[in-house]
Protein backbone atom coordinates (compact mmCIF):
# COMPACT_ATOMS: atom_id res chain seq x y z
CA UNK A 1 0.00 0.00 0.00
CA UNK A 2 1.73 3.41 -1.16
CA UNK A 3 1.58 6.08 1.57
CA UNK A 4 0.58 9.84 0.62
CA UNK A 5 1.00 13.00 1.77
CA UNK A 6 -0.93 15.88 1.69
CA UNK A 7 0.16 18.97 1.80
CA UNK A 8 -2.68 21.92 1.35
CA UNK A 9 -3.85 24.97 3.26
CA UNK A 10 -7.94 24.22 2.17
CA UNK A 11 -8.99 21.87 5.24
CA UNK A 12 -11.96 20.73 2.71
CA UNK A 13 -9.78 19.38 0.14
CA UNK A 14 -7.71 18.05 2.61
CA UNK A 15 -10.89 15.99 4.02
CA UNK A 16 -12.48 15.13 0.70
CA UNK A 17 -8.88 14.02 -0.77
CA UNK A 18 -7.85 12.10 2.38
CA UNK A 19 -11.41 10.21 2.20
CA UNK A 20 -11.11 9.20 -1.41
CA UNK A 21 -7.19 8.42 -1.59
CA UNK A 22 -8.01 6.23 1.74
CA UNK A 23 -11.30 4.63 -0.71
CA UNK A 24 -8.78 3.97 -3.23
CA UNK A 25 -6.26 1.65 -0.21
CA UNK A 26 -3.79 4.42 0.14
CA UNK A 27 -2.28 4.83 3.65
CA UNK A 28 -3.17 9.08 3.94
CA UNK A 29 -0.83 11.40 5.92
CA UNK A 30 -1.91 15.17 5.69
CA UNK A 31 0.05 18.61 6.49
CA UNK A 32 -2.44 21.47 6.95
CA UNK A 33 -0.71 24.67 6.18
CA UNK A 34 3.00 25.40 8.05
CA UNK A 35 6.52 26.04 7.86
CA UNK A 36 8.43 24.75 5.52
CA UNK A 37 11.05 23.50 8.46
CA UNK A 38 8.01 21.73 9.67
CA UNK A 39 6.98 20.00 6.82
CA UNK A 40 10.78 18.93 5.98
CA UNK A 41 10.74 17.05 9.45
CA UNK A 42 7.40 15.45 9.26
CA UNK A 43 8.77 14.23 5.66
CA UNK A 44 12.55 13.16 7.29
CA UNK A 45 9.95 11.28 9.83
CA UNK A 46 7.70 9.17 7.62
CA UNK A 47 8.82 9.32 4.04
CA UNK A 48 5.74 9.12 1.43
CA UNK A 49 5.94 7.27 -1.52
CA UNK A 50 4.08 10.14 -2.73
CA UNK A 51 3.74 13.81 -1.55
CA UNK A 52 0.62 15.84 -3.32
CA UNK A 53 1.08 19.69 -3.15
CA UNK A 54 -0.56 22.45 -3.73
CA UNK A 55 1.74 25.61 -5.14
CA UNK A 56 0.01 28.37 -3.65
CA UNK A 57 0.04 27.83 0.18
CA UNK A 58 -0.77 30.60 2.79
CA UNK A 59 2.08 30.04 5.09
CA UNK A 60 4.74 28.01 2.16
CA UNK A 61 5.46 28.11 -0.74
CA UNK A 62 5.01 24.51 -2.58
CA UNK A 63 8.28 25.57 -5.30
CA UNK A 64 10.19 26.43 -2.55
CA UNK A 65 9.51 23.21 -0.80
CA UNK A 66 9.69 21.22 -3.99
CA UNK A 67 13.52 22.56 -4.69
CA UNK A 68 14.15 21.86 -0.76
CA UNK A 69 12.93 18.07 -1.64
CA UNK A 70 14.98 17.48 -4.26
CA UNK A 71 18.18 19.18 -2.68
CA UNK A 72 17.84 16.99 0.21
CA UNK A 73 19.58 13.15 -0.69
CA UNK A 74 17.52 11.61 1.96
CA UNK A 75 13.87 13.30 0.47
CA UNK A 76 14.74 13.64 -3.41
CA UNK A 77 13.35 10.36 -4.23
CA UNK A 78 9.84 11.03 -3.07
CA UNK A 79 7.29 11.50 -6.05
CA UNK A 80 5.81 15.55 -5.88
CA UNK A 81 2.83 15.87 -7.31
CA UNK A 82 2.05 19.85 -7.87
CA UNK A 83 -1.32 21.15 -8.13
CA UNK A 84 -2.32 24.44 -8.39
CA UNK A 85 -5.65 26.67 -10.20
CA UNK A 86 -3.26 28.02 -12.72
CA UNK A 87 -1.08 26.09 -15.11
CA UNK A 88 1.98 26.19 -13.51
CA UNK A 89 2.79 22.88 -15.14
CA UNK A 90 6.14 23.91 -17.06
CA UNK A 91 7.21 25.96 -13.85
CA UNK A 92 6.72 22.84 -11.51
CA UNK A 93 8.16 20.33 -13.58
CA UNK A 94 11.55 22.02 -14.60
CA UNK A 95 11.42 22.53 -10.51
CA UNK A 96 11.31 18.63 -10.59
CA UNK A 97 7.85 17.89 -9.65
CA UNK A 98 7.13 14.20 -10.71
CA UNK A 99 3.91 15.35 -12.34
CA UNK A 100 1.24 18.77 -12.55
CA UNK A 101 -2.41 18.20 -12.27
CA UNK A 102 -4.36 21.47 -12.64
CA UNK A 103 -7.10 22.35 -10.40
CA UNK A 104 -10.20 21.31 -10.33
CA UNK A 105 -9.52 17.83 -11.52
CA UNK A 106 -11.60 15.12 -11.33
CA UNK A 107 -11.03 11.99 -8.81
CA UNK A 108 -10.26 9.50 -11.49
CA UNK A 109 -7.56 11.75 -13.20
CA UNK A 110 -5.86 11.90 -9.98
CA UNK A 111 -6.03 8.36 -8.70
CA UNK A 112 -4.79 7.38 -12.66
CA UNK A 113 -2.10 10.04 -12.14
CA UNK A 114 -0.64 9.00 -8.62
CA UNK A 115 -0.67 5.20 -10.14
CA UNK A 116 1.49 6.63 -13.20
CA UNK A 117 3.98 8.53 -10.80
CA UNK A 118 4.25 5.47 -8.25
CA UNK A 119 5.31 3.08 -11.34
CA UNK A 120 7.50 5.49 -12.55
Amino acid sequence: MAKIILIEDDMTMLSLLTTLLEMEGFQVLTMGDDTLENVLIALHRDPPDVALMDVHLRLLNGMDLLRRIRQDHTLDKIRVIMCSGMDLSDECLQAGASAFMLKPYMPDDLINEIQKVISQ
